[in-house]
This record gives structure tokens, sequence and C-alpha cells, in this order.
């Protein structure tokens, strides 16, 4: 799968956890989900995207989910 597509699918996690008022809950929420859903090696893969672009353009609570 491709680097953006990982991206684009992270951030629609993270912003689906926009509505969580409690930050910590929804980091978990969103630590959860990729734990559950995604592969380890789309969770490699978006690490090391991460990595390389120091972040940019992916939602807070994703960067923190994976930290």
């Amino acid at each position: 799968m491709s680097s953006d597509n990982l991206v684009k699918m992270a951030n629609q996690i993270g912003h689906y956890f926009d509505s969580e008022p409690d930050h910590a809950k929804a980091v978990q929420g969103v630590r959860q989900h990729l734990q559950s859903f995604w592969t380890p090696a789309m969770r490699r893969q978006l690490l090391e995207w991460i990595e390389a672009h120091a972040g940019e353009g992916l939602d807070p609570k994703v960067r923190e989910a994976l930290a």
C-alpha cells in the first residue's frame, strides 16, 4: 500500500476521534484501532514515513498514538 494512502487513512482515524473531549482517550482510541486493524507492516511503513517526513501532515493524535 502506498504511504500516501496510509497517511490518508491514519488521518481519517485521527479525525474520527476529534469529538472525544478527553485527549488521552482519543489517542488511546487511535492506538487501539491501529493495533487491532492494521498489520504490523502497515504500522511499520507509517512509522518510516513519519521519520522521513517529520510527521508533517499527520494528525497529532496519530503521531502520539504511535510514539
